[in-house]
């Protein structure tokens, strides 16, 4: 698929895988990130690095013309559910004031496919689990809505401009690349599995559990876990089906099976061997108690297959790639 592609947030988390599966795809491959959360080492050798603000319009565009960018892939942005509840403007301006600026700069700069990464949060609490993507949009957080209006900009978009989207709505991205390659490195991050390999590796000395008066089987949320190679595969097949003219879709990625806090928490102490020092917390603002994907769409739409669907596979890649940081800082000191 030789095709020149922007990955805004590619020293990020996710973005950063979907790098790597871009290049072995045969894209070339361009990142865009302002480097806040993200680091320079995700970014492979032989990748372009622009540091910059997706919401600076002077900078995306030229970075769209120099390029030659035919399609985006948009992952930067404010994650932290939380956080949103307590900074809302923070997330209205770097989820869907700086997403506006950047879809427009695309439009004007004739790019003709735009993937973008939304989230299970614009479902709030679903009427029905697991959650469908027809299901009502109803979020209870600014993360959520600043994700939703996005998504409503870019469906404005194709009836006016006609740039093609997919909009991949993720449930909880875990795990780490296989290889080694890159993973989670946020500092204070607030992922469970992520929280959960820093304890075993020492980082924390134990974990809390934000409710456990949920109406869920044992009291904790659940969720729906996707390993990020996996999810990053579902943003090439996205990617091909719009080079290859598809048209626009809003696809939940997810594997349709969840697992609650403490079943998750069980899954970690089982692959470290060890206990995790898991402590009750009140709740947290904006926690649905059961997030859940339906996920039959996206298998029917794309060839897509995951590979790393277990558990223990998502937990044991995680843990690995702590360990590595460990090394690393051990190493630094």
């Amino acid at each position: 698929m030789d095709t020149h592609v922007l990955v805004t947030g590619g020293a990020g988390y996710i973005g950063s895988h979907a790098v790597l599966a871009l290049r072995e795809a045969g894209c070339k491959v361009v990142v865009l990130d302002d480097l806040s959360t993200g680091r320079v080492e995700a970014v492979p050798d032989g990748v372009p690095l622009a540091v910059g603000d997706v919401g600076d319009a002077e900078t995306v565009s030229r970075v769209l013309a120099e390029h030659r960018i035919e399609a985006v892939m948009h992952f930067a942005g404010s994650i932290l559910v939380p956080e949103s509840v307590s900074n809302p403007l923070k997330y209205y301006r770097n989820n869907t004031a700086a997403s506006r600026t950047l879809i427009e700069a695309c439009v004007e700069n004739g790019v003709r496919a735009f993937v973008f990464s939304s989230t299970a949060a614009v479902y709030g609490i679903p009427e029905t689990v697991p959650a469908a993507e027809d299901a009502p949009t109803v979020p209870i957080n600014p993360y959520g809505w600043s994700k939703l209006m996005t998504e409503q900009v870019l469906r404005d978009v194709v009836a006016a401009h006609g740039m093609q989207h997919v909009i991949l709505r993720y449930f909880n991205v875990a795990g780490a690349d296989p290889k080694g390659r890159t993973g989670q490195a946020t500092p204070e991050a607030t992922h469970l599995i992520k929280v959960a390999a820093e304890v075993v590796t020492g980082k924390r000395p134990g974990i809390q559990i934000y409710g456990e008066d949920y109406p869920t089987p044992d009291g904790t949320c659940v969720r729906d876990y996707i390993h990020v190679s996996d999810l990053a595969d579902a943003h090439v097949c996205a990617l091909k089906h719009l080079i290859d003219g598809g048209e626009s879709l809003t696809l939940n990625c997810g594997y349709g099976r969840g697992y609650s806090v403490r079943e998750v928490l069980a899954a970690v102490e089982a692959e470290a061997g060890r206990d995790l020092n898991a402590q009750g917390a009140p709740r947290r603002a904006g926690d649905p108690p059961e997030l859940v994907a339906d996920a039959g769409k996206i298998r029917a739409a794309f060839e897509w297959t995951p590979r790393f669907e277990d558990l223990s596979i998502i937990v044991k890649t995680a843990l690995a790639w702590e360990t590595k940081l460990s090394d690393k800082e051990e190493q630094a000191d």
